[in-house]
């Protein structure tokens, strides 16, 4: 698909929207009200769809992506974006989560500057976040643990980098897009020294109806993840506070085939 982006620069701009981990109540005021103004509305496939019906009357484009299906190109995003902002529009580009965690809103923003379209972000509630605060994991907690890191399961030069220093004593690590390679995720970590007994929690639809919660430990995330038919979006936890979760057992599932002591 083929985009004009040379056409001179309207009255238009780009709002990059963070809609948040699902829960369209966890939307912020000022995400609401970019959505009832927009005028054009590129959102991802993530994107809740009562989120989307808040502004029936707007035109939408999905540009929805999956790890074997890409909608677009993020060339083409990019190309769209500006192409409708130079018609005038205000283009509000909705991104599950926040626009600037994992969501390529910076590569978005920096496209748009570069062809001189005016670009405003408003962030969401992150994936990571809202999960853990869905099955209430602490992802930070004075007692166990004082630093967290978030990382992409699919990063490119992931599997070059020491692992050890993003998970272990005292450290969470939030792994998103993680999935698919759960298996890798684990083996890496306890190859690089993360004990194999390190709580781990897989959060899966965080904060929508359908969310589920479990815990087991490192050396069977994979196994747990097979065995439960975990399917993304889902986020993993991996350290101490995940084995702190504060919900009911109901939401909080301990893996039947692990103990793990909160």
């Amino acid at each position: 698909m083929i985009f004009d982006i040379k056409t001179p620069p309207a009255t238009g701009e780009v709002i990059l929207v963070g809609a948040g981990p699902g829960d369209p109540d966890l939307l912020t005021v000022k995400a609401h009200k970019a959505i009832l103004a927009a005028d054009l509305i590129v959102h991802d496939g993530l994107v809740d769809p009562r989120i989307l019906a808040l502004a029936p009357a707007t035109s939408r484009i999905s540009v929805a992506k999956s790890r074997s299906r890409h909608t677009m190109r993020q060339d083409a995003i990019n190309d769209l974006l500006i192409a409708e902002a130079r018609r005038g529009k205000r283009v509000v580009r909705l991104k599950g989560g926040d626009p600037f965690i994992f969501g390529r809103g910076g590569e978005e923003a920096e496209a748009c500057i570069a062809a001189g379209i005016s670009v405003s972000i408003i962030p969401g509630i992150s994936a990571a976040m809202g999960g853990a605060a869905g099955a209430m994991i602490p992802l930070t907690h004075r007692s166990v643990s004082s630093a967290v890191t978030f990382v992409a399961g699919q990063c490119q030069g992931l599997s070059e980098q020491n692992w050890a220093g993003l998970a272990g004593p005292g450290r969470t690590l939030v792994i998103y897009m993680g999935v698919a390679t759960a298996d890798r995720i684990a083996e890496k970590l306890i190859a690089d020294g993360v004990s194999p007994d390190m709580p781990v929690a897989v959060i899966e639809n965080g904060t929508r109806p359908n969310m589920r919660a479990l815990r087991t430990l490192l050396t069977d995330l994979g196994a747990m993840i097979g065995r439960e038919g975990v399917q993304s979006p889902a986020v993993i936890v991996v350290g101490a506070v995940a084995a702190r979760g504060l919900a009911a057992d109901a939401l909080l599932c301990l893996a039947k085939t692990a103990e793990v002591t909160p």
